[in-house]
């Protein structure tokens, strides 16, 4: 481990490249905090924060809590102040933190790809139904989300989740967030390797551990063994995707420097085989080199892909086989790129003979009540118990196959469809203004109105394009919800409406790609839809596609093509089918 988060550093094996400005990198000396979330960290390491949570502020209540831990270091613990209810989108930018704040908080609850038991989810119910207003979303960073929580319950929650092997530690902050693990590691007919002991291995060595505690800004982990790349590696700061060496066999290729937000970048691809048991060390390595040489001075450029993008990837690779492993890695391409859904929605049979059943909600909006139901139906019928997806769905694990048709039915009733129309598998929404600070627009009712409303004007489309067209709907220019990688990427902010009014709205990206072809959408000159004209918009611009694709064309190589007067539904073709 390095020790460049002390006063020592190690000896150099290869030139590091230098910026012409000093960026606060720590392993050239600069250790002098340049903005006050850099101060802050100093002044305290954000892991004290729980013990103050726990015997002080819990007890005292919200009026008690310090302004730095609370806009701050409770991050660390998975908790953020919600928005204040009333406040427009239009006052998000201009108002300060404080006055957005609410007096209650989201807490993210972590699953890193666990397989959750029905005890797990029960709890996970329970928990939105006493002390969250019922609240629960299915986050695409595998999380459980709730709202309307008060400092005072924090420590019975804790409680309780520790109780079933869960926690919230480091869900947010600049901290090691969520790993995001393959839904069906371990049982998938076609999985390359399972890497769910390394991701239990990280967690053991570095959640909670100071010297990780501290990075410049966010990092995210992602790991699959699974060909379909179901943990959408080229977004994350790290990624191991698995991959086989003619020799060596089933292992690991690395990715680093992905990430979205206003400046989107893929990761790149070290080309590298590692085995499972060396997972560990390597994220380690990686995690250190951000910690160690990531820019501290702009918190706008404070992520791992900006220091890649800088490197270069060879470069990048140099730095962490001398500086960090002290071995070269070996070698190897990386593996392919699949094509096609990732999110193991529907019946699939699992490699011990049993079967596997992916469930979606809508836009990821569950509820503590939806959670026990579920818990019972998992109980009822022998399940060995869920995981979460970095789609806002559900995967249901161990189910016997003479109980498979029976399940299916009842989880019809509850509403997790494991055959849902392609619009609501392939539509995803961020929390949005209903409680995010950030946001400008509503995005989850938003989205579940849209939904809908296709599914009544597109009925066919399933069996019209059988892999559907993902849309995916941003509260602010963050991508919580991955907009720059959907087909239909809805990016919220003001507009101007016919009569020249503002409303909310949302810039339009076209295009985007995750697997084979994986780029970011294509955004038009000056064009932005209203929230009110969206079913209008997107029927448009289905329509035009329907029409036009050659063959069996992908929604994203049409928007590739198409002229701009298409893309913008200024037009609609007449379909042919």
């Amino acid at each position: 481990m390095s020790d460049l988060r002390f006063d020592s550093q190690p000896p150099r094996h290869t030139d590091v490249p230098r910026p012409r400005r000093a960026e606060g990198q720590w392993a050239f000396g600069y250790r002098e905090p340049l903005n006050k979330n850099e101060e802050s960290k100093k002044n305290d390491d954000a892991l004290n924060v729980r013990d103050r949570i726990l015997h002080i502020y819990s007890k005292r209540g919200f009026d008690s809590i310090d302004p730095a831990d609370l806009r701050g270091r409770f991050r660390w613990m998975g908790l953020y102040t919600q928005r204040k209810p009333g406040i427009d989108g239009g006052k998000t930018g201009a108002l300060e933190e404080e006055e957005l704040d609410d007096r209650y908080f989201m807490l993210r609850v972590r699953s890193d790809g666990k397989l959750l038991s029905p005890d797990a989810v029960r709890t996970l119910g329970r928990i939105g139904v006493d002390f969250a207003r019922d609240t629960a979303d299915v986050t695409d960073r595998q999380n459980i989300q709730y709202h309307w929580i008060d400092v005072k319950d924090v420590p019975t929650i804790w409680g309780r989740l520790d109780e079933v092997g869960l926690h919230s530690l480091e869900a947010c902050g600049d901290s090691p967030r969520p790993f995001l693990g393959s839904p069906v590691a371990g049982v998938a007919a076609d999985e390359i390797i399972d890497g769910t002991s390394a991701l239990e291995e990280i967690e053991r060595r570095y959640l909670g551990n100071k010297d990780f505690s501290n990075f410049p800004r966010k990092f995210k982990t992602a790991l699959t063994g699974h060909p379909s790349h179901d943990v959408c590696p080229e977004t994350n700061d790290v990624s191991f995707v698995g991959t086989v060496h003619p020799e060596l066999g089933p292992g690991f290729d690395v990715w680093v420097g992905g990430g979205l937000s206003t400046n989107p970048m893929l990761a790149q691809k070290l080309g590298v085989w590692i085995p499972l048991d060396d997972v560990p060390d390597v994220w380690e390595g990686v995690a250190s080199i951000f910690r160690d040489y990531g820019y501290r001075r702009l918190r706008s450029r404070a992520r791992l892909k900006f220091l890649v993008a800088d490197w270069g990837v060879e470069k990048f690779r140099e730095v962490l086989e001398k500086e960090y492993l002290g071995k070269e890695l070996v070698t190897n391409p990386s593996p392919p790129s699949p094509v096609g859904h990732r999110d193991h929605i529907g019946v699939h049979a699992q490699k011990d003979g049993k079967f596997y059943v992916g469930v979606a909600p809508t836009v990821g909006r569950v509820s503590g009540t939806l959670l026990v139901e579920l818990a019972d139906l998992l109980e009822e019928y022998g399940v060995a118990g869920a995981r979460l997806t970095p789609y806002q769905k559900i995967v249901l694990l161990g189910v016997d196959g003479d109980q498979v048709d029976a399940l299916v039915d009842r989880l019809d009733e509850i509403g997790l469809s494991a055959r849902p129309s392609n619009w609501r598998r392939n539509t995803m929404a961020c929390t949005g203004i209903e409680f995010c600070k950030l946001a400008i627009v509503d995005t989850k009712d938003r989205a579940r109105d849209l939904v809908a409303e296709l599914e009544r004007r597109f009925p066919d489309l399933d069996k019209q394009v059988p892999s559907g067209i993902t849309v995916n709907v941003n509260g602010c220019p963050n991508a919580c919800a991955r907009t720059q990688v959907a087909d239909i990427g809805l990016k919220g902010q003001l507009v101007l409406d016919d009569d020249g009014n503002q409303v909310e709205g949302f810039q339009v990206h076209l295009g985007g790609a995750t697997g084979l072809g994986a780029n970011f959408g294509r955004k038009l000159r000056a064009h932005k839809v209203t929230s009110s004209g969206l079913d209008d918009y997107i029927s448009n611009v289905v329509t035009n596609y329907l029409a036009d694709r050659k063959d069996d064309e992908r929604f994203a190589d049409w928007a590739a093509r198409a002229d701009d007067e298409a893309l913008r539904g200024d037009k609609v073709l007449e379909s042919s089918l």
